[in-house]
């Protein structure tokens, strides 16, 4: 079957989105610890926590079992469909698509899962990077993930890996096209009601950002950031790196 693809959401559709959901949640549950610690400063005053991403929630959940005022946002509606009956408790889980949509004032920005990544281009990313530091709030947390011009490199020509659960499998084909793109086709497969399958394919493309000019462009917003290998005592695969940062208290 070849579903009808909306341009507007060309990645996380229904399938992929719950195959993600029930199988890929290990990258938030490991980054969490890391990134509750560098939000500690601000939970005692009840900062408002705007994660970018949210998925299916799998952040969520730890952000808000921590005590945090989270805003969760993806642009994938199929993922937030997933992610409000799962973290019902957050103060609020919205669409939203970057570098565009306005983002609301808050304390911390944090994100994984590389999301900026899958914006088309580094202008796109860079305008997102701005947008989300000057969303902070004096004294903000800013924590989330970027790929950089380093992934991909270990990764042979025409690359294919997979995950299977009892009732979804996933096998993505991965790329290196250019020097600042990675590619992966991805094919998920669904069981249904009467036990037949269900294919769907979407092709994920991810621009690598430069990483030497992402730290001067939010010292331009008023953002002291830098690069590190993980968020706190995960271990990130090579390419995929933490920038963590504060904005200037007032």
């Amino acid at each position: 079957m070849t579903p009808e693809v909306a341009p507007s959401q060309p990645y996380y559709r229904r399938d992929l989105a719950l195959a993600h959901h029930l199988g890929y949640g290990f990258h938030a549950d490991a980054c969490a610890p890391g990134i509750l610690r560098l939000l500690e400063p601000i939970r005692p005053r009840r900062g408002l926590v705007l994660e970018l991403g949210c998925g299916s929630g799998a952040l969520t959940r730890h952000l808000v079992d921590a005590g945090h005022r989270v805003v969760a946002t993806d642009a994938s509606p199929a993922m937030l469909e997933l992610a409000r009956p799962a973290v019902p408790d957050a103060e609020e889980i919205r669409l939203l698509t970057l570098p565009d949509d306005p983002l609301p004032e808050c304390d911390a920005v944090v994100s994984v899962g590389h999301v900026l990544s899958y914006l088309p281009d580094e202008a796109s990313l860079e305008a997102a990077l701005a947008a989300t530091a000057k969303a902070l709030r004096p004294g903000g947390v800013f924590a989330l993930d970027l790929l950089d011009r380093r992934y991909g490199d270990d990764v042979p020509p025409d690359e294919t890996r997979g995950r299977v659960g009892d009732d979804w499998a996933v096998i993505a084909r991965l790329s290196r096209p250019a020097e600042n793109r990675f590619v992966r086709e991805i094919t998920t497969f669904i069981r249904t009601e009467d036990g037949s399958w269900r294919r769907d394919d979407e092709r994920h493309e991810n621009v690598l950002a430069d990483t030497s000019r992402v730290l001067p462009l939010l010292a331009l917003h008023g953002l002291d950031a830098r690069v590190s290998n993980s968020f706190g005592d995960e271990d990130l695969p090579r390419g995929l790196v933490a920038i963590v940062g504060r904005t200037l208290a007032a």
